[in-house]
């Protein structure tokens, strides 16, 4: 299933009032798979549910940190695909001084960038940019490209093709996202988020079709498992606070399944969660010099 950029454009548009309400009030706001280790309060008011699941979101970068070695991007121009409300793009930022252009495609969620930016002290260094990701103009402009949960958006190939020639001769692709096993989980997934999940070799295969090896291939399912599993648990929670209408039972009703769906597919092995980390071949920075 492929959607077009209409399409992807509504959901996003459509979600960001549903985002604000549980990832806010800002200004790092997150929408992506948070990652906890260990316990976490399964039985809790929405409050405390809420601020677990945020803190699990911010674990995720810093788990990255680590995994992609982020500090060694400090002073560098870097590129956040699919920024969303711009959590991601502000904790770079913030945390490393590095200068980020933040891509969306929701006119809305780049003023909300925007504003958020403003609220933490980083105007002069989050950057928002309207567009498709995949037509990113200009050439060896950045030095790394982050997708935290936003490449199942993108069609690969042509994808890691724009940004071999949008980063620079020594850059990096850095990817967070669910991927796809067994193919059950395919359609009802696409469906819900708008998406076009894809698996592992697939990503390889378009990554190094684009001059890219892969440097860092990092499984943390079990940890996204706990905060899908907690996001139900603010389900439960929110449904005895919240009057319902029959709209709104039914938009519920679906994403506990689905949420039920990717904690059980993470679970069993027929989802995963990933961090990739790809860098040129050295054919290709050779051909490039």
């Amino acid at each position: 299933m492929s959607f077009k950029l209409p399409e992807l454009l509504a959901f996003y548009e459509n979600k960001t009032q549903a985002i604000l309400r549980r990832y806010g009030p800002g200004p790092r706001v997150h929408y992506h798979t948070g990652l906890i280790e260990g316990e976490y309060p399964g039985e809790a008011d929405a409050i405390r549910l809420r601020e677990a699941l945020v803190r699990s979101q911010e674990n995720l970068l810093q788990h990255a940190t680590n995994a992609w070695r982020l500090d060694s991007l400090k002073g560098c121009e870097i590129l956040d695909v699919g920024c969303g409300l711009g959590g991601g793009a502000l904790f770079l930022a913030q945390e490393f001084g590095v200068r980020v252009t933040a891509l969306t495609i929701a006119p809305s969620h780049a003023e909300l960038v925007r504003r958020f930016a403003a609220q933490a002290g980083v105007s002069e260094l989050v950057i928002p940019m309207i567009g498709d990701a995949l037509e990113v103009p200009g050439e060896s402009r950045f030095d790394a490209a982050i997708a935290i949960d936003s490449s199942s958006s993108f069609p690969r190939a042509p994808w890691f093709r724009r940004l071999a020639k949008v980063l620079r001769p020594h850059g990096r692709v850095l990817i967070a996202d669910c991927f796809l096993v067994d193919q059950k989980y395919e359609d009802p997934f696409n469906t819900h988020w708008c998406a076009q999940i894809g698996t592992l070799e697939e990503y390889l295969n378009a990554a190094n079709g684009a001059g890219f090896r892969e440097e860092t291939i990092a499984d943390v399912s079990n940890e996204a498992e706990r905060f899908w599993s907690l996001s139900l648990s603010l389900m439960r929670s929110e449904e005895t606070t919240r009057e319902f209408n029959v709209s709104l039972s039914a938009r519920l009703k679906t994403s506990r399944r689905m949420h039920t769906m990717v904690r059980d597919g993470l679970a069993s092995g027929g989802l995963r969660q990933l961090l990739l980390g790809f860098g040129f071949s050295r054919a290709a920075v050779d051909s490039s010099t």
